[in-house]
């Protein structure tokens, strides 16, 4: 009950759904994604040793499925979401067995090439881009009237918790090992992580198998573009950008230049998904209560705030304080990124039916993921051969760009609550 309460899902979802099963893989699913993200960018940058231009590199592969996503749904286009859900997870699985295999001993340090590790990434990549449009989608479709920001808030707010179970055991794990006299660079905790996360991936994938598809069907078009959908797909663009610097270099930044250990990423991020649990349900509310606008035109203004402190901390603080005020600055970005379920909203305010939502929501990972994977690359280049100062800059001034044009939707065009 004080978890109904908290997640406000009295009344959040329309009549006759049945979203318990739903809710258990979504929890699943997030425990096993926190053990997978608590690991993966210290397991690239101290066991597979790669430079900020490999990151880069590996982020325009990784990154890749989501553009190419709009196509793979449309080749599912006669399946219902439970299934999606289902092969999204299968591909899930198949990703993190594949990285569990090239953290065995059978590969040699030496041998622990980009290239294998990249493969089963973009493997596990094309899983999470195609339960990205699904879950939003099943996630409206089981909303009541005028309760689809409540319902992305409840959602997300799961994901979040699973994810806090993830961060918080890897944290620990992690630093009850350093005192155990394990270094960084040893490969056997990121073995154990990554069997763990298989281990809860499957159960998430079991819980789906179990999913009739009949009681969350929708519709989904091969291709779709309409021209009522344009701002949203511009703004999906902007969001791209904003968040492929964050999940790509952010993290690098508190890695490469300040040294940040396994135990210290995985703690943000759990911190993190902590304020995700609690804020995600209030900015759902918010967007139903203010309108989609008010929330898209204030997260990118706060965004600029973010790239400078990213960018410039280094230089306006001693090393010691500007470590901390990354790591608050991380903890804050993640806090404003919870923001970009507006865009989702609009859409659904503007939609005629729930198939022209589906169709578009896919339409729009792909639409964001153009300017990610060149983002990838240009953000590695930019980093080796200019600095973070310059990349962050850059960042900054696409979050300005971003609020203008959020701007300009209409006033007939804002959401209004039954």
């Amino acid at each position: 009950m004080g978890l109904s309460r908290l997640l406000f899902i009295k009344g959040a979802f329309k009549e006759g759904a049945k979203p318990a099963r739903f809710l258990s893989v979504l929890a699943l699913f997030g425990v096993s994604y926190g053990f997978y993200r608590g690991i993966q960018d210290n397991y690239l940058a101290d066991i597979v040793k790669i430079s900020a231009f490999q990151r880069g590199i590996v982020e325009f592969f990784r990154e890749t499925p989501g553009l190419l996503v709009v196509l793979i749904l449309a080749w599912m286009y006669r399946f219902t979401e439970a299934r999606v859900l289902k092969i999204g997870i299968g591909f899930m699985v198949a990703g993190l067995a594949g990285l569990l295999a090239c953290a065995m001993p059978a590969w040699e340090p030496s041998g622990r090439a980009l290239f294998p590790v990249v493969i089963f990434m973009v493997v596990f990549s094309v899983g999470e881009h195609v339960i990205m449009p699904v879950r939003t989608t099943l996630s409206l479709n089981m909303a009541a009237e005028g309760k689809g920001g409540a319902v992305l808030g409840i959602t997300g707010a799961l994901g979040h918790i699973g994810n806090i179970a993830g961060f918080v055991v890897v944290t620990a794990f992690f630093a009850v090992l350093t005192r155990l006299g394990f270094s960084r660079f040893d490969i056997v905790p990121f073995q154990i992580v990554f069997a763990v996360s298989l281990v809860l991936m499957l159960g998430a994938l079991f819980t789906v198998v179990a999913l009739r598809e009949s009681e969350i069907k929708v519709k989904r078009r091969r291709f779709y573009f309409a021209r009522k959908f344009t701002k949203y797909y511009m703004l999906e663009v902007f969001y791209g950008a904003r968040k492929q610097i964050f999940i790509t270099f952010a993290p690098f930044v508190l890695i490469r230049y300040y040294g940040a250990p396994t135990s210290i990423i995985s703690l943000l991020l759990g911190i993190c998904a902590v304020f995700g649990t609690i804020i995600s349900p209030f900015m759902g509310r918010l967007i139903d209560r203010l309108g989609y606008k008010f929330v898209m035109v204030t997260d990118t203004l706060l965004l600029v705030l973010v790239c400078v402190l990213y960018g410039f901390a280094h230089r306006l603080f001693p090393a010691d304080v500007a470590f901390w005020v990354v790591c608050a600055n991380y903890v804050l970005d993640s806090i404003i990124s919870m923001a970009s379920m507006a865009s989702n909203v609009y859409v659904q305010s503007i939609a005629s039916s729930q198939e022209e939502v589906t169709a578009t929501l896919s339409t729009g990972v792909s639409v964001n993921h153009v300017i990610s994977i060149l983002i990838a690359l240009l953000g590695g280049y930019i980093w080796d051969a200019v600095g973070i100062e310059a990349l962050f800059s850059l960042s900054a001034v696409l979050g300005i760009i971003n609020s203008i044009y959020a701007a300009t939707i209409k006033k007939t065009e804002e959401f209004r609550p039954a």
